[in-house]
């Protein structure tokens, strides 16, 4: 067996683990990174579209859940959605802005990952793909790394930066919550995060009609939902919602995934910009001759008109439609109360929610409290940002925070 020591082991080539190697590497720390992956930042690779949404202007704590929703602050105001775009613009890569504060790259998501991967070669970091890791135990202050070549890393420190359970066919395990669980941390709930979501046979027939159908949206979590405030507050967002095969999808919906449960309902204002009951009223009395659904039709998508006319049983002419009827159709634009009966699960979900108890967690270091050295960091973590760049931020901060003490 091969025998290798180093100063640092960083399991995970992905967003959080190549900053964490880059930090590490220009302290003088004698860094290795390790993925099972035959490419480095895969997930980066497919992200917004190929463009990598990789950080958002508006970044704060605000836009992330866990179970402490403080915990992330540290990191996040110590290296900045700011810090990375300064890095960015001095590998001369052109980004621009699109909506709510989101940053992407002009060309390709491959340009983060190469700045990443030439940063970690100038900080004198040894990237190892196509290599996984069999055993890990704890020998006095160091750790002993088993790797699947046959070679026995020793390292002080220990960095664990494998992500969640999202996107399986990117090789995503939930390894890292492994071993979490070997070292005695706790684990919060994970469940997919950021995912469409889907209805129940009944109801998906009666909107296949629909499917590819998009609308810009408010989307809010029920009332009495378990992510409502004391206060009776609940997250919404406005949005695009899309109509699927499956249910709704979209950003909007991909949003509220992080925060719906099963058995709760969502209610959706598919004309947000809209007094719905109002206009139809007045398109009575101004042409009655006209038929519901066109008259529908000219505030939202004719499809989504006419299926909303036929689920209601409206049709004819509007002088002929009561105005209390023309009202409950209206609420079922403005305020459609719909429960989903699942997700599309971690298949397509794009982070994992819930993860490593923050609680076990140093907030400055990322290093656990009761195992000196051993540090988690990015998605693993109970730390999930909202659509938009949040989640690559929290993996450039993790990552940049465990690199200043690994």
């Amino acid at each position: 067996m091969k025998n290798e020591t180093l100063d640092v082991l960083i399991v995970g080539a992905g967003a959080a683990g190549m900053m964490c190697a880059i930090e590490a590497g220009k302290r003088g720390r004698r860094v290795r990174v390790i993925d099972h992956a035959r490419a480095p930042g895969e997930k980066i690779r497919i992200s917004g579209g190929g463009r990598c949404n990789f950080t958002n202007l508006g970044t704060s704590g605000a836009n992330f859940l866990s179970e402490n929703p403080r915990f992330a602050l540290s990191a996040l105001k110590r290296f900045t959605q700011h810090d990375f775009l300064k890095m960015v613009e001095r590998h001369g890569i052109a980004w621009h802005e699109k909506t709510l504060g989101q940053l992407f790259c002009d060309d390709s998501a491959k340009q983060i990952i190469r700045m990443l991967t030439d940063e970690m070669k100038a900080a004198g970091v040894t990237l190892s793909l196509g290599l996984g890791v069999t055993a890990i135990s704890r020998s006095g202050d160091r750790f002993e790394v088993a790797l699947d070549d046959g070679t026995c890393v020793s390292a002080a420190s220990l960095v664990v930066a494998t992500g969640g359970k999202s996107i399986p066919k990117m090789g995503s395990t939930g390894w890292g919550y492994e071993v979490a669980r070997q070292f005695g941390l706790r684990l919060t709930e994970t469940r997919p995060a950021l995912v469409p979501l889907t209805f129940e046979p009944t109801l998906l027939e009666q909107l296949v009609p629909l499917a590819g159908v998009a609308v810009d949206a408010i989307v809010k979590t029920a009332p009495n939902s378990a992510s409502s405030s004391p206060k009776g507050d609940r997250p919404q967002f406005k949005e695009a919602m899309l109509f699927t095969h499956r249910g709704l999808s979209g950003p909007s919906i991909l949003q509220i995934s992080s925060y719906w449960r099963e058995g709760e309902a969502i209610t959706v204002n598919m004309a947000p910009s809209e007094d719905v009951a109002a206009r139809m009223l007045a398109a009575k009395t101004e042409n009655g001759k006209q038929a519901v659904h066109t008259a529908l039709g000219h505030i939202i998508p004719r499809r989504l008109a006419e299926v909303i006319c036929a689920r209601e049983g409206l049709a004819g002419k509007l002088a002929e439609i009561g105005d209390k009827k023309l009202r409950a159709m209206a609420e079922t634009v403005n305020a459609w109360t719909v429960k989903p009966v699942g997700s599309e699960g971690y298949r397509t979900a794009e982070v994992t929610l819930g993860g490593v108890d923050t609680a076990a967690l140093d907030q400055q270091t990322m290093e656990a409290k009761t195992v000196p050295g051993l540090f988690f960091i990015g998605e693993v973590v109970d730390v999930t940002g909202w659509l938009g760049g949040y989640n690559f931020q929290w993996a450039w901060s993790s990552g940049w925070a465990a690199g200043q003490s690994c």
